[in-house]
């Protein structure tokens, strides 16, 4: 983000700075280099691109964070070893020549859509950083270069830029950022678009993919009132813009006014969040929480809750988007703010819970109307993808076959919108508790969702009776989620075999002091690898899938619930501990709190 408003001459305020610079520093390895996330290894990618960030802040090349940067770059093999990621940012700030980037041609999204490669079957994350990125390939986008610019193309090189032979590198990328490398079949369809684009593209076919591509990340900026789905894509939609419109326009303004929800404070310095922020979801779950400990009608909360309420009633959508590449959304939630655009599968069955506890159960208002309620039902059902599971933001488009041609070399399974156990229980329990408050509507589809999510959530279990999740510290949630997910659909320890073997395996792994800790490397070695202390974390979502499930011996779940009580401090909140999210198996997502003496 920072080498975005870099680029497209945005006046950041010296605070801002001052704590960007500060949360770098706080977060810089002991190897000189940065990680993917703030425990990850060094690598490539988040080495040069923090580097130059602190450039562009101001931190002096002879200063020791960067002295240290740049060996620890030298020691990975050079900023010419960046995965493509790195490599686009790279090119566009004219430190990176485009001959060394692999070919993201504009005209694969004027493609025809029956094609299995088109890129409206991505997933979404995956779809909307590949758009914008592909009109700055086409257009070999650069900066101009200036004093800057040429000091870091001396600094992040060992040798001097111009006689670096980028193409050379064009699949050469540092074995520390190589987590998906480039197979045959990729390496074929690079040599192709290279002709293609060098010698074989008419004008008029550059010409007219262009116009597709601008018009198309207008309606992404449009639809997402230009806050768009994450960082990511954010940061390249807006110097995207900026190089269409040029930095004048009315467009590039309105990208630089929803910057500021981006952006975080803690103890440790600025630093740039996942999304826009966690509004929907944060409020959804605390308004469960405060249900489910019994407060939703003492006074103390009765004004929380009617608040809460009004949030989750102004941030429905009650329209769909007219976009050629995206699907129902009506009566559904975003993760964050509607402004978001996007509804996601457990935020809508989640926001759907919500408002079911105030209206049906606690006795608020109900000014969210049954007609909203059954289009989030409708919508929920529409999302179910052929596998009987459901996914993040869309149905399932393509095959696992697309990640032949995953580009990233950083992500493993980022191409495709794959169902998960988490989503798909928590769209099971809302539809269980939407039929149990309104059972004459659309029963029979209903029952069938749940049935149909029940048989995925039994394929999906592994062999040693654990479910994989994708969203959190990994088998402790996905098992949480899955032994939720068939206990709202009746399936307990008593009925059913999978659950037992789910909860044998939690069981298994409690440590002796109660509680449940899981390391985050679970995730990328798709293996349970035991924390050395127990997560208070953790411990809650063992003992909450336990507890879905009836597990029979209460004195064992106790043990995890003790542990929780002592955890917890005297002002009532508990304090956070290791990691606890993750996404695409090796982006960790960390919270750090804290508070400034000013």
């Amino acid at each position: 983000m920072i080498i975005a408003l870099y680029m497209t001459d945005y006046a950041m305020p010296p605070e801002w700075v001052a704590e960007m610079k500060r949360w770098i520093c706080h977060v810089q390895n002991k190897d000189g280099g940065w990680g993917l996330h703030t425990q990850g290894a060094s690598n490539v990618n988040a080495t040069v691109l923090y580097y130059v960030s602190l450039r562009i802040l101001g931190v002096p090349a002879s200063y020791d964070v960067a002295v240290r940067a740049r060996q620890c770059l030298k020691d990975l093999g050079s900023a010419a070893l960046a995965p493509q990621w790195a490599r686009h940012w790279l090119a566009t700030l004219n430190l990176y020549k485009w001959e060394g980037v692999q070919p993201v041609p504009s005209e694969m999204w004027s493609l025809p859509e029956w094609l299995p490669i088109h890129p409206w079957r991505w997933w979404i994350h995956a779809r909307v950083v590949y758009l914008p990125v592909s009109f700055l390939y086409a257009n070999k986008c650069q900066m101009p270069l200036n004093d800057l610019l040429l000091q870091l193309r001396e600094e992040i090189y060992e040798q001097p830029y111009d006689t670096i032979d980028f193409s050379s590198f064009l699949h050469c990328v540092a074995p520390a950022d190589n987590r998906r490398p480039i197979n045959k079949i990729l390496s074929i369809v690079n040599y192709t678009m290279r002709i293609w684009e060098s010698y074989l593209r008419p004008s008029w076919i550059h010409e007219q993919a262009n116009a597709r591509v601008r018009e198309l990340i207008r309606c992404e900026d449009e639809n997402t009132s230009y806050n768009d789905l994450a960082p990511v894509n954010k940061a390249f939609q807006l110097v995207a813009v900026h190089f269409a419109d040029g930095a004048d326009r009315k467009a590039v303004q309105l990208h630089h006014e929803k910057i500021l929800p981006y952006f975080w404070v803690s103890k440790f310095g600025m630093n740039c969040g996942g999304t826009n922020g966690v509004q929907v979801w944060d409020v959804e779950f605390s308004v469960l929480g405060i249900a489910e400990a019994g407060l939703g009608r003492d006074p103390q909360f009765r004004d929380v809750l009617e608040k809460a309420h009004q949030f989750l009633d102004r941030s429905q959508f009650r329209d769909d988007v007219n976009h050629p590449h995206r699907q129902r959304r009506k009566g559904g939630w975003p993760f964050s703010t509607k402004d978001n655009g996007y509804s996601v599968s457990d935020c809508t069955a989640e926001g759907l819970k919500a408002i079911l506890v105030l209206q049906e159960e606690l006795g608020f208002e109900k000014i969210v109307s049954t007609d909203r309620l059954y289009d989030c039902v409708d919508t929920l059902i529409n999302m179910q993808n052929p596998d009987k599971g459901f996914g993040s933001y869309e149905q399932t488009r393509a095959t696992e076959l697309l990640e032949f041609i995953n580009p990233s070399e950083i992500f493993q399974r980022c191409m495709v919108e794959y169902s998960y156990p988490e989503c798909t229980s928590a769209v099971v329990m809302a539809l269980k508790k939407f039929h149990k408050h309104y059972p004459s509507y659309s029963a029979d589809k209903i029952d069938a969702a749940v049935q149909a999510a029940s048989t995925y959530l039994h394929g999906a279990q592994e062999p040693d009776g654990s479910w994989y999740g994708s969203w959190g510290i990994c088998y402790t949630y996905g098992t949480m989620f899955a032994l939720e997910g068939l206990a709202a659909a009746g399936q307990t320890y008593a009925t059913s075999d999978a659950v037992r073997r789910g909860c044998q395996f939690l069981v298994e792994k409690q440590k002796n002091d109660g509680g449940w800790g899981e390391r985050w490397q679970s995730c990328e070695h798709h293996k349970y690898i035991e924390h050395k202390q127990s997560q208070v974390v953790q411990t809650a979502w063992a003992v909450l899938g336990l507890m879905a499930a009836r597990y029979p011996d209460k004195a064992l779940v106790a043990r995890g619930l003790e542990l929780i009580r002592g955890r917890q401090l005297p002002n009532g909140e508990w304090l956070q501990e290791d990691i606890e999210g993750i996404f695409n198996g090796t982006w960790s997502v960390v919270n750090e709190y804290g508070t400034f003496d000013w």
